[in-house]
């Protein structure tokens, strides 16, 4: 059942998962993965290659690669258990077979190996994963109008993302956040993004580190009034957040999406019928047209001449 599970999920999410992989970053990105056991089992570039095979064929793992390939698996399986959508899962993939086959490289040639290196740092600095660019109801904030659009409207509540364009985890939770603005978003309950990696005072000023190793990227905050309510992940006395998952359901049981969203609907439609009452007021009804009265003598003078 633990291996039936992830394999269904990947077969139901197939034509997503072929999408990416024709995106130019992961066409790269895989060949670079699977760039050691290309040159390992390729013909006419195997044969020129060492090994310490006891049989001596160049064409196939050793065990010690086959050993660190196995710890590779191991650890991508570790690290899948906390992703939470498939970009996330190719992401580690991807991830994990670049450190692998760093190793693989220097262990059978230095040159090689330094060669692949400088392959991976100037595919890093150049090309990064594609943003997503699906529909989503989030305004994006600077650093000049985030605090106005919070205190703008006591009656709204906010759901801000705090976050980075470098930072993987953000990058993988766009498409979460997007599906929660779309089927939360009201004209109470509203989301919002703000790029701290970009304004810098913000970050400051809302206590969200930037830092690697305080892994408080993301970073979600609730506000009412203009005020935080509450942020996940927590944060502790040291300034590393707490382990939080960024799931779906996760962000609607810590904030209950559920409760807030109908109760900004009540809100919408009070603001909805006082409108309409003070429109009413504005304008007087409009006079009924009355219909002429006849004087009854000339009523009696003209019977009169008819007859």
């Amino acid at each position: 059942m633990a291996l039936l599970t992830p394999l269904l999920a990947f077969l139901y999410h197939l034509p997503q998962v072929y999408k990416w992989l024709l995106k130019p970053y992961y066409v790269a990105s895989l060949f670079m993965s699977i760039g050691f056991l290309m040159i390992r089992k390729t013909p006419g570039i195997c044969e020129h290659l060492s090994t310490q095979r006891e049989d001596g064929n160049p064409c196939d793992f050793d065990w010690r690669e086959v050993e660190i390939l196995m710890f590779l698996s191991a650890i991508v399986m570790m690290k899948n258990r906390r992703a939470i959508t498939v970009e996330q899962h190719v992401g580690n993939i991807i991830l994990f077979s670049k450190v692998a086959n760093v190793i693989l490289f220097f262990r059978l040639d230095i040159r090689m190996g330094l060669l692949y290196l400088t392959l991976c740092i100037v595919f890093l600095m150049t090309c990064k994963p594609p943003l997503y660019m699906g529909p989503e109801y989030i305004k994006y904030f600077s650093d000049k109008t985030i605090d106005d659009e919070l205190e703008r409207d006591n009656r709204v509540t906010w759901i801000v993302e705090f976050f980075a364009n470098w930072s993987p985890e953000c990058q993988s939770f766009a498409a979460v956040y997007a599906d929660l603005s779309l089927k939360y978003n009201c004209a109470g309950l509203k989301f919002g993004k703000v790029d701290i990696g970009r304004y810098g005072d913000v970050s400051k000023k809302y206590k969200v580190s930037t830092s690697p190793l305080s892994k408080q990227l993301p970073s979600l905050v609730l506000f009412q009034g203009g005020k935080e309510v509450m942020r996940r992940p927590q944060v502790d006395k040291k300034c590393r957040a707490v382990s939080w998952s960024f799931t779906e359901e996760n962000i609607i049981r810590e904030f209950n999406l559920n409760e807030l969203y109908q109760k900004s609907k009540k809100l919408n439609k009070s603001k909805g019928d006082r409108g309409d009452k003070i429109n009413e007021s504005q304008f007087p009804p409009v006079p009924e047209e009355e219909e002429p009265e006849v004087d009854a003598q000339e009523e009696e003078t003209e019977t009169k001449k008819d007859k």
